[in-house]
């Protein structure tokens, strides 16, 4: 039995996808789980925030697509025990031109996952996949959740939230009727929460009344630490684990596992 595989996906930009990449890993190796992080952004922020400098980005997930390398060759571990990523680079920006003509170009990277388990993570196989998408949805998305088993939606707390999400949710209808039957939404997960303002209290009303049981109880409050940590190339949680958002992020991690199991026993 392979990994689960769960994308990060939203195509509005800043709403906290590649920041829940890295903290959930973390928090899900904390309980014991083997992660990789597919970075499927250009911008390679997700890299970034694991501390992988650009120089040592040998093989990417641009190779990968390519089908150049396998996932075992191109992964790096990090400083984190337990998560491992296969970085992302800029060429990731000129990968439709080469794959784009191509029977197979949505495939790709589900083609990739099939050699997994070539990769062990402390010498054991990995046990759970995220993938960190660019802000669009573009092949480079596609690819991401037609490799998926779940799709877990990181959404901002600010008034236009739901407006976005409806394209999302059309898009993963989509792939779910025309290329991968078994997709599935695990979760909804807002971000960038304010207790403090009426604006954030509605929308997380609007979106629960919207999407019901699909939205976490767990809910990642607007925290400077979550800031900080990427500049020193860090997860919130090794940076301060104390803080409010990284504890925000192993609540998150547990209901994850949670529904993981529930749908394993259903």
């Amino acid at each position: 039995m392979g990994p689960r595989i769960l994308t990060l996906a939203n195509q509005k930009g800043g709403v906290g996808k590649t920041t829940t990449a890295i903290n959930l890993a973390t928090a899900l190796a904390a309980v014991g789980e083997r992660v990789l992080i597919i970075d499927l952004d250009p911008q390679g922020n997700a890299s970034t925030g694991l501390g992988i400098a650009r120089q040592d980005r040998g093989l990417s997930t641009y190779e990968i697509l390519l089908g150049e390398a396998g996932i075992a060759e191109a992964s790096v571990m990090t400083q984190v025990p337990q998560v491992a990523i296969v970085p992302s680079t800029m060429d990731l920006l000129g990968v439709e031109a080469h794959i784009s003509s191509a029977s197979d170009r949505a495939f790709r990277l589900r083609e990739s996952f099939k050699r997994i388990n070539e990769l062990l993570v402390d010498g054991r196989p990995v046990t759970y996949v995220l993938i960190d998408c660019p802000p669009s949805l573009n092949l480079l998305t596609i690819n991401a959740l037609v490799a998926a088993d779940a799709v877990l939606v990181p959404l901002q707390c600010e008034f236009f939230a739901l407006e976005g999400l409806s394209q999302l949710l059309q898009t993963i209808e989509q792939i779910r009727t025309t290329l991968n039957p078994q997709l599935y939404i695990q979760g909804v997960v807002m971000t960038m929460y304010d207790g403090r303002n009426n604006l954030s209290l509605q929308v997380l009303d609007d979106v629960r009344s919207e999407m019901g049981d699909l939205v976490y109880d767990t809910v990642i409050p607007r925290n400077v630490r979550l800031s900080e940590a990427p500049s020193y190339g860090k997860p919130a949680l090794l940076y301060d684990l104390k803080c409010a958002g990284s504890q925000a992020y192993l609540r998150l991690a547990t209901e994850v596992i949670r529904r993981e199991r529930q749908l394993n026993a259903a």
